[in-house]
């Protein structure tokens, strides 16, 4: 479950910007259908989803790539090599935050723990990194580091609740990586649940990025999981009958039809490389009127239909898990009805049973709806005067119950609009 995320200096984003989960007291509006109890003493309700608005270029991105990159750097900065350079991006505009870190701060509950867990980094080093535990709603600091510059060097902190081989694992870690993703290489038991919530809870879908229909694939490998995509993609109104996925496989290229200047060795490699691949051949089956089957190919269905069999299998999987979705433009290619029914399905307590969640942005103002959201899952990106990406939720505005909020969004009452000016020649 994830609480809040906080980025500094990434990006477009210059100061802290924090988005929270937590669902505030003054809404009492939508509590049984969009928050959940946390289950860990001491903390309020969290919200099953949240939807950020902007214009272009704004930073709603941004705020996505940012969560993107602390997940990518806890799973893989073990693997980095002495003097690799850290694809850290501060604030371009400001030549003081030019030379300074970013940060990167993440509160979440695993196991029914709550933790607290952020890190430093610039493009040579990771400058500070911590990790706090709250068993019982009790604090422990398990860990701290922090780069002394004068001694150029790593100043440590184990609590003493932080057990085992902690100077090996110090020892270990490379500047340019974190502890955590070190640790874990050499079997830390104890860190593996904050490591787990990184590697198996969180999820990511940039924007731009294509969804990967694996998982829908998978699910049709067998007569329940074809059934549950159906259930899926027919519970949207999608009339298909049948869904039929067989695997090609990709026949070996000839030499010949290779590039005649190409190298021996990589036409070797290229062939090797084709050996055994398989690709999918989708097909859904629709009747007509008299009853008759017809089937149609994937690519001739419309990108609403493709798309939304892409959704399907990460869709079930992520309600099936628990996990925390974060993706940008969800309203692409889909049908603003269609939007509404994927929200919908993590906002219906008896299908989402294990509390996923889903952050998304969006330019479709016609979900801005008080029957949908309640107004503290409802955020705003712009930028100030000096460039720089500010995030703020609608509860700032105080909105009555029941306001028009597409309209009032659309007026300018809660910012977040792009500037229309007239075109000269």
């Amino acid at each position: 479950m994830l609480l809040e995320f906080s980025v500094t200096n990434y990006r477009s984003i210059r100061n802290t910007q924090t988005l929270r989960m937590a669902a505030s007291n003054y809404d009492k509006g939508l509590q049984e259908t969009n928050c959940f109890n946390a289950g860990v003493n001491g903390l309020l309700k969290l919200l099953r989803t949240a939807v950020v608005y902007g214009p272009n270029a704004a930073g709603k991105s941004n705020l996505f790539r940012a969560l993107h990159f602390m997940q990518s750097f806890v799973l893989l900065s073990h693997s980095h090599q002495e003097g690799q350079i850290i694809n850290a991006a501060p604030f371009a505009l400001d030549s003081r935050t030019r030379k300074e870190p970013s940060e990167f701060e993440i509160f979440f509950i695993q196991d029914d723990v709550r933790y607290q867990y952020g890190f430093t980094v610039n493009r040579e080093r990771v400058t500070k990194e911590w990790l706090l535990a709250f068993p019982e709603g009790k604090a422990q600091r398990w860990y701290e580091r922090e780069y002394d510059a004068k001694a150029d060097a790593d100043r440590w902190y184990f609590g003493s609740k932080f057990t085992g081989r902690r100077q090996i694992w110090q020892e270990a870690t490379r500047k340019n990586a974190l502890f955590l993703s070190t640790a874990i290489q050499l079997n830390n038991e104890q860190l593996k649940p904050v490591f787990g919530w990184f590697q198996d809870r969180l999820a990511t879908i940039l924007p731009g990025a294509q969804i990967n229909m694996q998982l829908s694939i998978d699910h049709c490998a067998s007569e329940e999981g074809t059934q549950h995509i159906m259930a899926f993609m027919n519970s949207a109104d999608i009339s298909i009958s049948g869904i039929m996925v067989k695997k090609i496989p990709i026949h070996p290229m000839k030499p010949e039809m290779l590039p005649p200047d190409m190298p021996q060795p990589l036409k070797e490699q290229v062939m090797r490389g084709m050996q055994g691949k398989e690709v999918p051949d989708i097909r859904f089956l629709h009747k007509t009127n008299s009853g008759e089957s017809v089937y149609f190919h994937f690519g001739d269905e419309s990108d609403g239909t493709q798309k939304l069999f892409a959704f399907a299998g990460p869709w079930l999987d992520v309600l099936a898990k628990g996990r925390i979705l974060f993706i940008d433009e969800l309203d692409t290619s889909l049908h603003p009805l269609m939007v509404r029914f994927l929200i919908g399905l993590v906002q219906n307590p008896e299908i989402n049973k294990h509390n996923a969640q889903l952050i998304f942005t969006t330019h479709d103002t016609s979900i801005l709806d008080t029957e949908l959201f309640r107004r503290d899952q409802i955020w705003f990106v712009e930028k100030d005067h000096e460039q720089a990406s500010r995030l703020y939720p609608l509860s700032d505005f105080k909105p009555r119950k029941g306001e028009a909020l597409e309209k009032g969004y659309l007026n300018g009452r809660y910012g977040a609009l792009p500037f229309i000016g007239e075109l000269r020649f």
